[in-house]
């Protein structure tokens, strides 16, 4: 069910709400420029906690999307201590990504020994199992990016990557894994699907009723 917008014109917004929304998507996505450029025109409050770590973020993000991840690890181990030792998915994920790399530079003998040592013993876990099948099929082809699993070198998988991390460390930091943004998305959501499921109700319950005074109408 879709509510006519125009139902919502004569509300009034708040200009801080608005400013706080595009903050926090430009931190989110450390856009440090844009976020002291932002903070000039709006007279905002700077943020001092999140612009102390914005840069060193944008530096990982940059190095995992690019495929370089021992840098990205290195950077991620100085920023937020801890953190891929806690977080084994996406230590796995990362390290994935340096043996990737190897794979499309066709440094198949290095990469095979990288995943011995880095990877292999991920496999004590099940869950890991199935992935470390995927990777390691990477060896056999001679075009790596035509094989089944063409999807591991893509930009979306290291895109993926990348933002895991991002997020990862905002927590490690106690912020915001969401932009407030993406909350009010999946906000709004809800908030439609709770209302069509209330539409769908109703509409079969006045169906019933309608039919229920047509059957009875009919008797009589």
């Amino acid at each position: 069910m879709d509510v006519d917008p125009r139902l919502y014109e004569q509300i009034a917004v708040n200009d801080t709400d608005v400013h706080n929304i595009i903050m926090s998507y430009l931190v989110h996505n450390c856009f440090k420029e844009t976020v002291e450029s932002f903070i000039a025109c709006t007279g905002m409050k700077q943020p001092s906690d999140y612009l102390e770590d914005m840069e060193k973020r944008k530096r990982i993000y940059q190095f995992a999307l690019e495929g370089n991840a021992l840098k990205a690890i290195e950077l991620t181990e100085q920023l937020a201590t801890n953190l891929l030792e806690k977080n084994k998915d996406l230590h796995f994920d990362l390290l994935s990504l340096h043996f990737v790399e190897l794979v499309c530079s066709r440094k198949c003998t290095e990469a095979l020994e990288f995943a011995q040592m880095k990877l292999t013993p991920f496999g004590k876990e099940q869950k890991y199992v199935e992935k470390l099948e995927d990777f390691m099929a990477l060896l056999a082809y001679e075009e790596p990016e035509k094989s089944p699993m063409f999807h591991l070198l893509s930009l979306e998988y290291r895109q993926h990557v990348a933002e895991s991390l991002n997020r990862a460390i905002l927590a490690h930091g106690n912020h915001p894994t969401y932009t407030a943004m993406e909350r009010l998305i999946q906000q709004t959501t809800v908030v439609r699907q709770c209302l069509n499921q209330e539409h769908a109700k109703v509409i079969h319950q006045t169906f019933c009723h309608e039919y229920l005074v047509q059957r009875n109408s009919k008797l009589h």
